[in-house]
């Protein structure tokens, strides 16, 4: 079976993607495939069709191969490829509407406002005036669009809401402010498309300020616990909520829904990742293994799904 794996791209995850595809590819070949990498040129997409693949398997992190773009593109030309479909990819690419699929299905999420630059502009002291008055502090800013953390600040202080916007909009021309969910940070891998399986929760420390995109990507800087330090009766609720946005955003193949913890034991669901990385440091392969399935089974079993459709 011939497999084209997309790597690279253009988006700020070029790094990390390329270190997924690599992977991705090397054990597509232990595992027999007759398997090819290509460092994804939006340029030159009809590289795709002349390699005829009978699955392409995309490990593109961020635009536009996280968000649909790629996604549809294969459908026109109807060749298979794993993981979500358009509408759930770009669903789950922009946080904002993400939180609002949530919120309108009852499934628990921070609190949070949507922040536009043109807004914030005309009185930027009033909007962070708001925000501190609706979020409280500490608050979360973000760019929508963006994957690994890249451009995420937690802010403590009121004074420092405005620059953390501008950093938000460096990426996007929204940001995304959300009410800080003091606990433990969580993470859910699933495997599947109508049928699924729930892997193992990992609580995740980091030695930064949070998981940002220097303890993911940096050896020592964090640490993946399996299983999570939590309750069995967190346990099923942390589960039930992963995989009720799973199936409720449509995911394919596989997936990772990230999540915060109150000292209660709430969960809240912070977004749901339809590209998860696939490097050596990466959680999904860690859950993976955590119930003896490694890495090629793993990636075999992601191409199986994706011909399931």
């Amino acid at each position: 079976m011939k497999v084209l794996v997309l790597m690279g791209g253009t988006s700020a995850e070029r790094e990390i993607s390329l270190q997924s595809g690599k992977a991705v590819l090397e054990a597509l070949q232990k595992k027999g495939y007759q398997a090819e990498g290509w460092d994804f040129n939006p340029d030159a997409v009809e590289e795709i069709k002349k390699y005829e693949p009978d699955v392409v398997f995309i490990a593109l992190h961020g635009k536009p191969g996280e968000d649909g773009t790629v996604q549809g593109l294969l459908d026109l030309w109807g060749i298979p490829y794993t993981g979500s479909g358009l509408a759930c990819s770009a669903i789950c690419m922009d946080k904002i509407l993400t939180k609002k699929y949530l919120t309108l299905e009852g499934i628990p999420t921070a609190p949070y406002v949507i922040v536009s630059q043109d807004e914030y502009h005309r009185d930027p002291q009033e909007m962070c005036t708001r925000l501190a008055e609706k979020l409280g502090l500490p608050l979360v800013v973000k760019p929508p669009t963006q994957g690994s953390s890249i451009g995420t600040i937690i802010v403590r202080d009121k004074n420092k809401i405005g620059p953390a916007l501008e950093h938000a909009f460096q990426y996007d021309s929204d940001a995304l402010a959300e009410k800080y969910i003091s606990g433990s940070e969580v993470t859910v891998a699933i495997l599947g498309n109508e049928d699924i399986q729930v892997l193992p929760i990992i609580e995740i420390t980091s030695a930064n300020e949070f998981y940002d995109y220097e303890s993911k990507y940096t050896k020592g800087k964090c640490e993946h616990i399996i299983p999570a330090r939590i309750s069995e009766e967190v346990r099923q609720k942390v589960e039930k909520v992963a995989a009720d946005a799973y199936r409720l955003l449509k995911c394919r193949g596989f997936g990772r829904v990230d999540l915060r913890i109150d000292e209660s034991g709430n969960p809240y669901v912070l977004e749901v990742n339809t590209i998860p990385g696939l490097t050596e440091m990466s959680l999904v392969p860690d859950a993976a293994r955590a119930v003896n399935i490694s890495f090629e089974e793993l990636v075999d079993k992601i191409v199986k799904l994706a011909l399931e459709k």
